[in-house]
């Protein structure tokens, strides 16, 4: 074999071996030029996953110092939107709420306006479904693709590129995002047409909020009982009672250490978007009605930026035990 042989050989298997593993997942992986718009405690870590995966990233953001976060990582800052989207193939927007996604696509300062002509458009953000059809058209309307894209698994999640992504819209965009959506996810599945990411986003986290609650009465009461706690949550996580949300949030619920991978003042809004939701579809949640109660409350005595864990605080309180 000749020696530019060699080199090839050995080049492929450095290759390999420097490539996370979702670079790895399929036969191919095309490599795309990214914006990124909000690079928060989940846009960030993505921005960052979609750096190592070999895409081109440039991420914008209100605060620079986030922009100079993703540059050290070997992204690229933009000074706008309009400068972050003008050469991306594929633009994800991760900001809080339905009216922050408005503000960033819409007007002619917004992504719509700016980016090329059939870009991808994924909203990773959690909003509205009917706020998600509607923009969904007016990309259409703008030669855009969009798909709205929300993800679960929290800011670790975000971290370890092991996100579930519930993907709203057409079969033939989702199939083209798919390299940008492996290299910040693990679980990722097309749920429907636009819009259906929302939903299907919206019920995770009504099940999430009513795991979260009933974990906080739990330990409040093994607390009440002097069982030890540690060794509790141990047993009941083998079982049935096992639940990612036990995993994940009991540990901080025992130390009483809420700083925020999910805060609660987002779980406040995305509850009111399942109980208006629910009334609009003629669907009872009994349950998950008393649990955005329970938030509401939380959130209105000062404590929407503690993680959403925080909630025990006020099963903590109800129960005379702070």
């Amino acid at each position: 074999m000749s020696r530019s042989g060699f080199d090839r050989l050995n080049h492929r298997a450095w290759y390999r071996q420097a490539q996370p593993p979702h670079r790895l997942r399929g036969k191919r992986t095309t490599m795309s030029n990214v914006a990124v718009i909000g690079l928060g405690i989940m846009g960030l870590p993505m921005a960052i996953n979609l750096v190592k995966a070999g895409h081109t990233v440039t991420g914008f953001n209100r605060s620079q110092d986030k922009i100079d976060k993703l540059v050290t990582e070997g992204g690229n800052g933009a000074t706008s939107i309009a400068d972050a989207v003008k050469e991306a193939d594929v633009v994800i927007t991760m900001v809080p709420d339905s009216p922050d996604v408005e503000g960033v696509v819409s007007g002619p300062d917004g992504v719509f306006a700016n980016a090329k002509q059939g870009a991808l458009w994924i909203d990773a953000s959690s909003i509205r479904p009917d706020v998600a059809k509607r923009l969904s058209d007016d990309a259409r309307e703008a030669g855009i693709r969009p798909l709205d894209a929300p993800v679960s698994g929290g800011e670790q999640g975000a971290i370890d590129a092991v996100l579930s992504i519930m993907v709203g819209g057409e079969k033939a965009d989702f199939d083209a995002a798919q390299d940008v959506l492996n290299a910040v996810g693990k679980t990722i599945v097309h749920v429907g047409p636009s819009g259906s990411g929302q939903t299907v986003k919206a019920a995770n986290q009504l099940i999430v909020a009513v795991n979260i609650e009933v974990l906080g009465e739990a330990i409040a009461f093994l607390e009440a009982y002097g069982v030890d706690t540690d060794a509790a949550l141990k047993v009941l996580g083998g079982g049935l009672a096992g639940s990612k949300v036990l995993d994940q949030k009991g540990q901080k619920m025992l130390d009483r250490n809420f700083d925020p991978g999910f805060r609660l003042a987002l779980h406040h809004k995305d509850l009111g978007i399942v109980t208006s939701a629910a009334r609009e579809a003629n669907v009872a949640v009994p349950l998950g009605a008393v649990v955005a109660q329970l938030v509401a409350a939380t959130v209105n005595q000062g404590d929407g930026a503690l993680d959403h864990s925080g909630l025990f605080k006020q099963v903590l309180q109800l129960s005379g035990r702070e």
